[in-house]
């Protein structure tokens, strides 16, 4: 059964859309994140977020403390792409 996006379409209409999709997943790198509020301002006197993420290629999961340590985290696969992270562009290579 077609879906209403694949009438009229040609299967080799459906290729180009794969290997462009391919073209754009080389260049990506899907995260989960995940998080929680352990206690909260009242509770602590100061709200406490826990959390972790997950790169999904690699299954790498890293649990974090401090909400700033995400950042860290999708940092390193950045620059494994070649982003300058201080001019927030990708590195020609």
């Amino acid at each position: 059964m077609n879906s209403d996006r694949d009438e009229g379409q040609s299967p080799s209409s459906h290729v180009a859309e794969d290997s462009s999709l391919d073209m754009f997943e080389a260049n990506t790198h899907p995260f989960i994140v995940k998080v929680w509020l352990e206690e909260t301002a009242a509770e602590a006197g100061r709200a406490k977020w826990r959390g972790y993420i997950t790169h999904v290629p690699s299954g790498e999961r890293r649990y974090v403390e401090h909400l700033e340590e995400i950042d860290a985290f999708i940092a390193f696969y950045l620059e494994e792409m070649g982003v300058d992270l201080d001019l927030g562009r990708r590195v020609q290579q």
